[in-house]
C-alpha cells in the first residue's frame, strides 16, 4: 500500500473533493493542513513545485514517487489502479 500525504487547506474545495473521493475508496492518506500548519508550505512547494492545492505526495513500497497538483481524478485513477 502507497503513502500517501495531501496537502491541504481546509476552505479549498478541490482538496475536499480529493479526500472525499479517496475516502470512498477506502484509500488511506495522511493530510497535512497548511491552514493549522503553516510551516509545512515550503515542503508542500517543494514537494509540487507549486504553492497549489491540493498537493499529493504518494511513495510506492518500491520507492518510487509521484506527485499530483490537484484534483485530477483520471490521474489518481491511473496512480493508484483504481480504474
Amino acid at each position: 500500500m502507497p503513502k500517501i500525504k495531501i496537502y491541504s487547506t481546509k476552505t479549498c474545495p478541490y482538496c475536499n473533493m480529493l479526500k472525499n473521493y479517496l475516502k470512498s475508496k477506502k484509500i488511506v492518506y495522511e493530510e497535512v493542513l497548511l491552514d493549522e500548519q503553516p510551516e509545512k508550505a515550503v515542503e508542500a512547494m517543494h514537494v509540487c513545485n507549486s504553492m497549489g492545492v491540493p498537493c499529493t505526495h504518494i511513495v510506492f513500497d518500491d520507492g518510487r514517487e509521484e506527485k499530483i497538483l490537484g484534483f485530477d481524478k483520471p490521474r489518481f485513477d491511473q496512480v493508484l489502479g483504481l480504474a
